[in-house]
């Protein structure tokens, strides 16, 4: 999210909103905002409801939710739930009628577009309407 806030002003100045979907408590989100200064929303998904509906979440294995404890992540305690389910980063671009116009998806949540791509796909909207 941080990388995103480097191409907010280009986002911005094609007449686009960049808004965040996390699903971690509004507060834990909040701090995220606060600490890193991000200039755009970054809403709370309490329950993957949102990632659910986009057939995004995942459940953690035991192996990783180990992994995940020892490193002292808790993520019953980020997200308010305990199902250590998480979503699979996803970017998309939604034009102003809300039809999804770019889709960006991966399992591998190690593998992320990098940010200039969130741009150039809504350069490729403004061009196309």
């Amino acid at each position: 999210m941080v990388a995103l806030e480097g191409v907010l002003p280009a986002i911005e100045s094609l007449g686009a909103t960049l808004v965040a979907i996390s699903p971690q408590l509004a507060e834990h989100n909040q701090a995220l905002v606060s600490r890193h200064g991000l200039g755009f929303e970054l809403l709370s998904d309490r329950g993957n409801v949102v990632a659910s509906a986009f057939r995004l979440t995942f459940r953690l294995t035991d192996a990783l939710e180990t992994v995940y404890r020892a490193f002292k992540i808790e993520l019953p305690t980020y997200n308010g739930d305990d199902s250590w389910t998480l979503p699979m980063p996803a970017r998309y671009v939604i034009d102003s009628g809300g039809q999804v116009r770019a889709a960006d998806v991966n399992a591998d949540y190690t593998r992320r577009p990098e940010p200039e791509e969130a741009v150039n796909a809504v350069k490729a909207l403004a061009r196309t309407g």
